[in-house]
């Protein structure tokens, strides 16, 4: 039978980029306008990323800390810092569980390589197969990252799932190419279409795996 596949978006998902987005911003900008600042960049980061999809994700992060209004010196801290983003705290655990229940993993990020191999490091579950905007010239929410996952790794649709928190790059993609979905619906948030199932973490993953796509 075909293996079972989970993709991952990472930052969000498994690496909480907001606290270490927050971080910067505080340490750049001053704590008092660090969460006024994290909301622009929310809005910031997908048009940077729309005007040129060929831009590494380094770039995007610096073109947005420009934006923002970062002093010259600063405007490339945000990439600099991104190794050391921290993953959730049930990240480990659910991804391992998933494992040996014999989920292959994989991760669709809108991130450049040496940046997703160092946030991969700090998870420290082994991940099988990665797909990254850097390398395709495409971020997500356009769907290249998921055909070139099947045409890289030939997974069984049916016997596939996406899972991701936000629902802009990755829930409704994922909705349009006719996939199964998880939303990790971390902030309470309202989205439409639907996912095929949605949680507030990622503590039940693999038994919600499990009830989408039978071993």
């Amino acid at each position: 039978m075909a293996a079972r596949w989970a993709t991952f978006d990472c930052y969000g998902t498994l690496i909480d980029w907001n606290a270490g987005i927050r971080a910067e911003l505080a340490r750049v900008f001053g704590d008092d306008r660090a969460d006024q600042l994290l909301e622009r960049y929310h809005d910031i980061e997908p048009d940077v990323q729309r005007e040129d999809p060929s831009r590494p994700y380094r770039e995007v992060l610096t073109e947005s800390m420009r934006r923002l209004g970062a002093p010259t010196d600063e405007e490339t801290s945000l990439a600099r810092s991104l190794p050391d983003w921290p993953p959730f705290p049930d990240t480990h655990a659910s991804l391992e569980v998933a494992r040996r229940s014999g989920w292959r993993l994989g991760i669709l990020s809108n991130t450049d390589r040496d940046l997703l191999d160092a946030s991969i490091a700090r998870i420290g579950v082994p991940i099988d197969h990665t797909v990254v905007a850097g390398e395709i010239g495409s971020y997500k929410p356009a769907h290249r990252h998921w055909e070139r996952f099947f045409e890289e790794t030939g997974a069984d649709r049916e016997r596939y799932v996406h899972v991701a928190q936000s629902h802009f790059h990755d829930i409704v993609p994922a909705t349009e190419l006719g996939l199964r979905s998880i939303w990790i619906n971390r902030r309470g948030e309202q989205g439409y279409p639907s996912p095929t199932r949605e949680l507030p973490d990622l503590t039940r993953l693999s038994e919600t795996l499990d009830e989408l796509v039978p071993a």
